[in-house]
């Protein structure tokens, strides 16, 4: 056994996860068992979840994160530990992207579903809540540990969706002053309608040579200098 250790960052606090690398040949036939009836418990407990109408997500995502996704917000949802869960999973996807050793873990196709299953309930277990525990150990037995990075963003949406939070995103050739960003803030809450609440994240790009590039939600809106002058040049004379 080799015990490796990671901090995951999570209200401000490290908390230490650790977990040992147990070679697959070490597992034994009465653990393997074991492992997979609480795999196939969890499967149903994910698809129970799902079936709950009365804590339905508020969007109506499709495909293999928002599988994951939606009944992770489900479980949460019954449980009244929704945005604890959304704390929890951004704090592993955190650690995945500044620990390479851990994301190499949830990458690496070589350790075995029942080793990699050990070892996340190892790490987890009594620091994060069952909700998330159920799906990390879910994502380990089902060989989808490599996913979680987009699961969690695919929670997250759902998560501002039930907020009523609207991400938008302005880019500018040069740093808007405060005085440019409130307007154009208020001119987007004009634009996503009553009761929806516009969370506004700002880029520079100089390549646009001037105006703003805008996205809100899935629509772009291009009003840059660039655009204008690649008009141009596409326009017979």
């Amino acid at each position: 056994r080799h015990r490796r250790h990671f901090f995951v960052v999570q209200g401000g606090e490290a908390i230490p996860l650790h977990f040992s690398v147990v070679p697959s040949t070490m597992l034994s036939s009465s653990s393997i068992l074991a492992r997979a009836a609480t795999r196939t418990l969890s499967r149903r407990t994910f698809a129970a979840a799902a079936a709950d109408a009365s804590h339905k997500p508020p969007l109506q995502l499709h495909g293999l994160h928002a599988r994951y996704a939606n009944a992770v917000y489900t479980s949460a949802s019954k449980s009244n530990q929704l945005d604890k869960v959304e704390g929890e999973l951004l704090a592993i996807q955190n650690t995945a992207a500044t620990s390479p050793a851990f994301a190499q873990f949830l990458e690496n196709p070589l350790i075995s579903r029942d080793a990699k299953e050990l070892m996340v309930s190892d790490m987890l277990k009594g620091k994060v809540s069952d909700v998330t525990l159920n799906l990390m150990t879910t994502l380990a037995g089902n060989a989808r540990l490599s996913e979680t990075s987009k699961i969690v963003d695919t929670y997250v949406q759902q998560m501002k969706a039930s907020r009523g939070e609207v991400s938008a995103t302005i880019i500018s050739a040069d740093p808007l002053s405060k005085a440019q960003t409130d307007a154009v803030e208020s001119a987007m809450k004009n634009q996503v309608g009553k009761g929806k609440k516009v969370v506004l994240s700002t880029e520079v790009d100089p390549s646009i040579l001037g105006g703003l590039q805008v996205q809100i939600g899935d629509q772009f809106l291009d009003l840059s200098v660039k655009s204008r002058i690649d008009e141009l040049s596409r326009t017979a004379v």
